[in-house]
């Protein structure tokens, strides 16, 4: 598929995705005004330890950064690449909140340090993940605030469950609208208690991936969707290592596709790319990988690669909602900052998936600036696969 696409409101839209985006615990200290340092973790008391492991694995970092500093040369990529629309999935609280939910692993990122999303100029930020309520009820209705401060839509989550449920609407220009349903699976490590009820702050949590299920969700997004909406479903799902898609996972976004006409599923919570499919000229992003950590220079699953980051750039046809053209550019964080991957890492990475969307019939390219390319699906893109 051609990356290539007329600009303005005829041509396809384009809309970057990414992963998780974790600019909470040790890339908060780095910022101008981080939360307090202490952490509740059986290995770590001091989100500065991360700090520290960065800079014994990559060198120093200084402190404290501009709030530009995490986002490095995607910065640069998507000025370039001029998206219609930027959205990602943010993985942390943003809260001063000191009520930490007893669950392991806290993330949380200060209100002020919160102008470091801006900088990216994000459209979309979801939330149905596990890490949203690390700081509880309060810290996420600060979260909340803090991004309806910023102007940044939110899609997944919410003060009850009617705004949990509710889309991000975002205006592509002309009347068009590209709708962000945003859904997490208890999968992915979210707890069923942060679920949210009429009456009760949390996350769009799905009860399984069931038929009914699917129903469930093609009749939320009937409800309001318009002539001539783009539908993106945001889902948080699956382990955080590996390549393997359940039976469950796959016939679960087939099902978007096939039932609410969805033109995106994209997928997110593990810590490295997983494979894509093209189904009925849809695109699905089984899992996007990190975008932004602190996890540099902890040890134990070196063979993924988390280091390496994915932009995803989808152009999608208006009025259909088809794919016409993917790019993705890799890149490489380092002392919290994403820098150009290397040519030998891009290389590691168009083989990976190639070699892991194989069963997809998905087929991967990487031209000589190091960007790659969806190719054509080895079949009919209007031919359901088996399942």
């Amino acid at each position: 598929m051609s990356s290539q696409r007329e600009r303005g409101n005829g041509g396809p839209a384009r809309i970057f995705l990414c992963g998780d985006v974790m600019t909470g615990r040790g890339i908060d200290q780095i910022l101008p005004r981080p939360c307090a340092p202490q952490i509740f973790e059986s290995y770590a008391h001091l989100a500065l330890d991360y700090v520290q492991l960065a800079e014994q694995a990559n060198g120093p970092i200084p402190k404290p950064v501009e709030p530009s500093y995490p986002w490095g040369v995607a910065l640069d990529k998507l000025d370039r690449r001029r998206p219609d629309l930027r959205i990602v999935n943010l993985e942390t609280s943003i809260t001063r909140s000191e009520e930490a939910e007893p669950k392991g692993i806290n993330y949380r990122m200060s209100p002020e340090n919160a102008e470091c999303l801006a900088s990216a100029r994000i459209d979309c930020c979801t939330l149905a993940n596990n890490h949203v309520l690390d700081w509880g009820r309060a810290g996420f209705i600060d979260t909340l605030e803090t991004l309806e401060r910023l102007r940044i839509k939110t899609a997944g989550a919410g003060r009850n469950l009617a705004e949990a449920c509710a889309p991000a609407v975002l205006q592509l220009g002309s009347g068009s609208r590209v709708l962000v349903f945003a859904y997490a699976a208890a999968s992915s490590g979210v707890p069923r208690e942060w679920a949210a009820t009429p009456t009760v702050a949390g996350v769009n949590l799905l009860p399984d991936l069931s038929d009914g299920t699917v129903q469930q969700v093609s009749t939320a997004i009937d409800r309001v969707r318009r002539p001539g909406d783009l539908m993106v479903v945001s889902i948080h799902w699956g382990s955080n290592w590996g390549y393997a898609i359940s039976r469950q996972q796959r016939r679960f976004a087939h099902a978007l596709v096939d039932q609410a006409n969805v033109s995106i599923v994209h997928g997110h919570s593990s810590h490295h790319p997983r494979p894509i499919e093209v189904y009925r000229g849809r695109l699905i992003l089984y899992g996007c990988g990190d975008f932004l950590n602190d996890y540099e220079g902890i040890q134990g699953y070196e063979r993924f690669r988390g280091d390496l980051a994915v932009m995803y750039f989808a152009d999608v046809e208006r009025t259909t909602g088809a794919l016409t053209g993917l790019t993705m550019v890799p890149l490489q964080l380092q002392r919290f900052r994403l820098h150009h991957a290397s040519g030998t890492d891009a290389r590691w990475l168009a083989e990976t998936l190639n070699r892991e969307s194989a069963a997809f019939r998905t087929c991967i390219s990487l031209d000589q600036g190091g960007s790659l390319y969806l190719g054509l699906p080895q079949q009919p893109l209007n031919e359901p696969e088996p399942t």
